[in-house]
């Protein structure tokens, strides 16, 4: 079975109707440089500078968001009286803040964060000491009064004041993570629970060739994903604010051609792609993603394989992968690879002599699997070929001319540029 262009448009009306309910759109207010959506009604984001309306703007947001729990951040810092005024809600309202990856949160923004009554920084979180143009030594002293004084309130660790006010005004200090470790930056709630354990099996990696997806024992799922829904919701409950909002599944990312390849939790057969998305939201978190083999002509062994992780990218034409994104994950972008299709790439009893990378094999004792792999994460190799009766892998860096050679599997690299064919929303 291949895949083409028209298969992608395919897939993303399959998903659309199997799980979107209802013609609804989350809808999103706006308060200056903050937002809520009114799907995520316990989120604020703050997107943008901190200037004489926005403390304003923020107590306008949280009448609009009464049952907050959560403040984003990502802002160039501004205004520092204001700034501590939104601090100063923040800690008052306990909410939690958080600096999701690819996001900053420089200055006075900083301010903010550290109220948090919980918080936590993946993106960047830099500090600096105050700057005025006026001159006033008076007027700096109590600003710096007070900054300390609310900090203090803030139970900020001392490292981060010594920073602060060690880095001069036009520079910017962004702590590293062993900074941020060090000097307990990060807060979690005062009762965290462990995180359940993902029970992992011992199922080989779901490479979607048939010679190895015959080998793959089905594991047993958890109950549908209509029964489990409770539950999954009751498991999230037990986690942090942050950590809620970071590993609850908002959206999945759907790619036609595109294998995830290894760390597998469990292998099931399945009717169609959308039932396998379905058996992967229903594992209480602990599926981030799947890849569903469409080669109808596989009929018995499993064709749907759920992951712990993205796992390694893979191209195989016969393939439709998903990946679970969190309201923390940004939308993923196109990227570029190359792949040996182990459908349309492989051809049997063909030698291409010459052009070997080394005088010796590069594997003798290993599988034409394992040969394909390792040409694939080699970036000099453009095509093996695998010697069956000696179990050799030769990876080559020259195309010679193909000739017949009994027993003997040839690959063919070539570069390869994904993206999603659509990203479907969850909520």
């Amino acid at each position: 079975m291949r895949l083409c262009i028209g298969v992608g448009r395919l897939l993303a009306v399959l998903f659309v109707s199997v799980f979107l309910i209802g013609p609804s759109q989350a809808t999103q207010q706006s308060f200056g440089p903050f937002s809520i959506d009114d799907s995520r009604p316990d989120v604020i984001a703050l997107n943008g500078e901190i200037d004489v309306g926005t403390a304003l703007n923020f107590r306008r947001v949280l009448q609009a968001a009464p049952n907050a729990k959560l403040l984003v951040l990502n802002s160039p810092g501004g205004m520092v009286q204001f700034a501590l005024l939104i601090a100063d809600d923040v800690h008052q309202r306990n909410l939690a803040t958080f600096i999701p990856k690819g996001s900053s949160c420089y200055s006075a923004c900083a301010y903010i964060f550290l109220a948090g009554n919980e918080r936590q920084v993946d993106g960047e979180l830099g500090v600096h000491q105050i700057s005025s143009d006026s001159g006033d030594l008076v007027s700096a002293q109590y600003s710096i009064s007070d900054i300390i004084d609310v900090l203090n309130r803030f139970n900020t660790p001392i490292e981060v004041l010594t920073v602060m006010f060690k880095t001069p005004p036009k520079d910017m200090h962004v702590f590293t993570q062993d900074e941020v470790a060090r000097f307990h930056i990060n807060r979690k709630r005062e009762d965290p629970t462990t995180n359940p354990t993902v029970n992992v099996s011992n199922a080989p990696p779901s490479a979607i060739d048939s010679s190895n997806a015959a080998q793959i024992a089905p594991a047993t799922l958890p109950p549908t994903a209509g029964s489990d829904a409770g539950r999954n919701d009751q498991a999230l409950s037990k986690l942090s604010t942050i950590e809620e909002y970071a590993r609850r599944p908002t959206r999945m990312a759907i790619y036609a051609g595109l294998d995830l390849f290894g760390d597998d939790i469990s292998s099931v057969r399945t009717s169609d792609a959308a039932q396998c998305a379905k058996s992967c939201l229903s594992m209480n978190g602990q599926c981030k993603a799947f890849t569903f083999n469409a080669n109808s002509s596989a009929t018995r062994q499993p064709n749907c394989f759920l992951k712990a992780s993205e796992g390694k990218a893979d191209g195989n034409v016969v393939a439709i992968s998903g990946k679970l994104l969190s309201s923390a994950d940004p939308d993923p972008q196109q990227f570029s690879m190359g792949t040996i299709d182990p459908k349309l790439a492989i051809f049997k009893d063909v030698d291409l002599p010459g052009g070997d990378l080394s005088s010796r094999p590069f594997k003798k004792g290993g599988t034409a699997q394992q040969c394909r792999l390792a040409c694939i994460a080699e970036n000099r190799c453009i095509a093996f070929t695998y010697i069956q009766p000696k179990t050799e892998c030769w990876l080559k860096g020259v195309f010679g001319t193909p000739i017949h050679g009994d027993g003997m599997i040839t690959g063919l690299k070539k570069m390869q540029t994904f993206s999603p064919t659509s990203i479907i929303s969850l909520e």
